[in-house]
């Protein structure tokens, strides 16, 4: 089988791995974890197509030690325990395994004594944020190191070498076509490589043009350059559109990223929205973001467009707070600054002295919860807009009973 030229480009050495500077070259975490001759287990995350699979190659073949490649999802327990018995007969094996975050419980069963007594030393790969996707037994067993996005500095040093490989003898590109190929790879040097691949191969001169690449994938192009307007301006376009309550230039910056297809960043970026911008003055929008996303999810593009562009819209005429979140970095912050103070005795567990409020009328009894050195402390300023109005006239009105009550 012809293997494709993404495949055949596939760094054997962490020095040939493109990007990814902060983990890899002189002093750095993985690469001196290799010179050192020293592995321990660890989750690489991070987008498609950045080097997660090629990294976790080099390091075993930089090693020199023996390795086999799984796949949580796609590979069975039997599989697994061939691994590990493998492991037994060479007193130790890596295990690189892709979808990591797809581990179901039988598997983990099988696979953490065998983290735990270092038998096998675990490369998970995962596209999803380990912290929320991957099983805490697995991440506590485990370093996680985040792979950044590529540049298109990346992206062109990447073509530039592909150009040199025998595959494409005879090839003929100019630096134009290049930084085109690299902005329309969405920052996935994979998809870059395909897509220089059938440029080459859908001409019968071998001379890749602007034109010749656009024919193949015409799809506009939004990701660009540090000297350009670049995607996460588009994000912070968007936000700042809802923010300033704004749905037609709102829907603008929404229609660029759903063009982009880059439906991760906005579900992200609006779900941000929802608790920063909006809050407490419409606390229903975070469920209905939910349901917006779930749809979105479920239909995939290009129907996604349609409970994206509804919730968007919603939001942008929505009333706004960030009342919540302001009072809670507050909070925060006196944390950060040691400014605590000692949790009061009747509210301790099991304190006898404890008023159950739902005792008494109304459900509210006056006593203290916050320690003495900050009793009298307000994080929380409401505002008089939406569905806070509601909020703020409950708040002032327990704050008078509490007055009262001292």
């Amino acid at each position: 089988m012809n293997k494709p030229l993404a495949q055949k480009l596939a760094p054997t050495t962490l020095s040939e791995v493109i990007g990814q500077k902060h983990l890899l070259g002189e002093s750095k975490i993985l690469t001196n974890l290799v010179k050192n001759k020293k592995l321990f287990s660890m989750i690489l995350y991070g987008k498609p197509g950045i080097g997660k699979t090629s990294i976790a190659n080099a390091i075993a073949k930089n090693l020199g030690e023996r390795y086999r490649f799984l796949n949580a999802k796609v590979n069975t327990k039997k599989d697994l325990d061939i691994v590990i018995e493998e492991a037994k007969m060479y007193d130790g094996m890596i295990l690189i395994m892709d979808e990591i975050h797809r581990l179901n419980k039988d598997k983990q069963d099988i696979l953490l004594p065998q983290l735990e007594s270092g038998l096998i030393t675990l490369i998970g790969m995962t596209t999803s944020n380990p912290y929320h996707a991957i099983n805490p037994a697995i991440r506590s067993r485990c370093q996680l190191f985040e792979l950044k996005e590529l540049e298109i500095d990346d992206i062109k040093e990447g073509l530039k070498k592909a150009i040199k490989h025998p595959d494409l003898k005879g090839i003929e590109i100019d630096d134009k076509s290049i930084e085109l190929i690299a902005k329309l790879s969405g920052n996935d040097l994979r998809y870059a490589y395909n897509l220089l691949e059938v440029a080459y191969y859908s001409t019968d001169d071998k001379k890749i043009t602007e034109e010749k690449i656009r024919k193949i994938n015409n799809k506009p192009v939004f990701f660009s350059d540090k000297n350009e307007e670049g995607h996460f301006d588009v994000l912070s376009g968007l936000q700042k559109s809802i923010r300033g309550s704004d749905v037609n230039a709102a829907l603008h910056y929404l229609a660029r990223l759903v063009v982009e297809g880059d439906l991760d960043s906005i579900y992200r970026r609006l779900s941000v929205i929802a608790y920063e911008d909006i809050g407490l003055a419409n606390p229903a929008i975070g469920p209905r973001l939910d349901a917006a996303i779930n749809a979105a999810e479920r239909t995939g593009l290009p129907e996604a467009r349609i409970p994206l562009g509804t919730i968007v819209a919603e939001m942008a005429l929505s009333p706004k707070s960030n009342t919540a979140h302001i009072a809670f970095d507050e909070a925060i912050a006196d944390i950060e600054k040691g400014n605590v103070g000692t949790i009061p005795k009747h509210i301790k567990t099991n304190s006898p002295d404890y008023k159950y409020p739902h005792d008494y009328k109304g459900a509210y009894v006056v006593q203290q919860y916050l320690p003495d050195k900050l009793k009298n402390k307000k994080y929380y300023h409401p505002k008089d807009i939406g569905y806070e109005k509601n909020i703020k006239e409950i708040y002032e009105r327990l704050e008078k009973l509490k007055n009262q009550g001292n």
